[in-house]
């Protein structure tokens, strides 16, 4: 493995990237549109959700632009690694969130995503429990507190499905509540707006990683649908609000506003228009749930074979 850069070294801007000729595809944050245009290379599929009178908040990581003109997207999502990224870039998101009349919700990756260059679990947990990587978390943070739009910091997400890519999800429960907790400590120092969202995939083992309600302001939710994975391993189609609700009744133990940070569904016509039809209604069974963000890309890590990397964008691209 490569040597770690050193924490001095946080913020890396493209234009010394590309002079040292190590370009990283991590140099900025995942989920700013490339253009201000939404693509035209493909058509609509009928993926969104229906956004009417009675719906929730709704919004969208959207690195394709195809919800650039929404008037309905209320939040723009971002990623972003902790190294090797130009934190400048930033107030591009913030200029276009602004635009639009949009919050920004923020996903700090505590690793590279550049693959050679990530600790091991042990390694990474150490380093931050040392105070390692302090400095970067106030980097992302500091920039974070120059921004004009809302800012919610989601941090290392996902911590409770070992089923994963994710480094932290590796971790002790005990441990990863001590970092979180130290993160969002050093985070307050350097930006006294965000709210923080606390966001666990939704498994049953989910209260062992809460971190107490004075480092949450928000739970956070991943909800998937896949026509084919529930045919296999529930013998139906589940519905959005099947999906949700074993999620839901853990999450709403903790007093807080409950979001899906992350959602998406693939599958034949009926499967998704009920989806669409369902993911942002206000609903009874949910009354803590304040927004659902879309997840509009394609799945970055294989789901357990044969389901491969399901496609959750809305815009289907144009075939030969």
């Amino acid at each position: 493995m490569k040597n770690k850069k050193t924490s001095t070294a946080i913020v890396v801007s493209f234009a010394t990237l590309v002079l040292t000729g190590t370009v990283l595809a991590a140099s900025i944050p995942r989920g700013i549109p490339a253009g201000q245009k939404p693509a035209t290379t493909g058509h609509l599929s009928d993926k969104r959700p229906i956004i009417g009178p009675d719906s929730i908040t709704f919004g969208a990581y959207d690195p394709h632009g195809d919800f650039t003109d929404d008037p309905n997207s209320k939040i723009e999502h971002l990623f972003l690694p902790w190294e090797d990224v130009d934190l400048s870039t930033l107030s591009l998101a913030d200029e276009y969130a602004q635009k639009r009349g949009r919050k920004l919700l923020i996903t700090v990756e505590p690793w590279s995503w550049a693959l050679d260059w990530r600790s091991s679990p042990e390694a990474l947990i150490s380093g931050i429990l040392a105070g390692k990587y302090d400095a970067n978390m106030a980097a992302v943070c500091s920039t974070a507190a120059t921004l004009k739009s809302d800012v919610t910091i989601r941090w290392a997400q996902e911590m409770d499905e070992t089923d994963n890519q994710f480094t932290w999800a590796h971790w002790a429960p005990a441990d990863y509540v001590t970092a979180y907790r130290r993160m969002v400590t050093v985070c307050r120092e350097h930006n006294k707006t965000a709210n923080y969202m606390w966001s666990p995939k939704g498994n049953p083992t989910l209260t062992a990683f809460y971190p107490g309600g004075d480092f949450v302001d928000i739970v956070g939710l991943s909800v998937f649908g896949l026509q084919q994975y529930d045919k296999d391993h529930f013998d139906k189609e589940q519905t959005f609000a099947e999906a949700l609700a074993p999620k839901y009744r853990l999450a709403k133990t903790f007093g807080k506003p409950v979001v899906v940070a992350e959602l998406g569904y693939e599958g034949d016509s009926d499967y998704v228009r009920n989806w669409a039809e369902d993911a942002a209604k206000s609903s009874p069974e949910f009354p803590d749930l304040t927004a659902v963000v879309y997840f509009n890309d394609k799945e970055v890590y294989p789901w357990p074979r044969p389901y491969g990397l399901p496609d959750w964008r809305v815009v289907r691209e144009a075939t030969n």
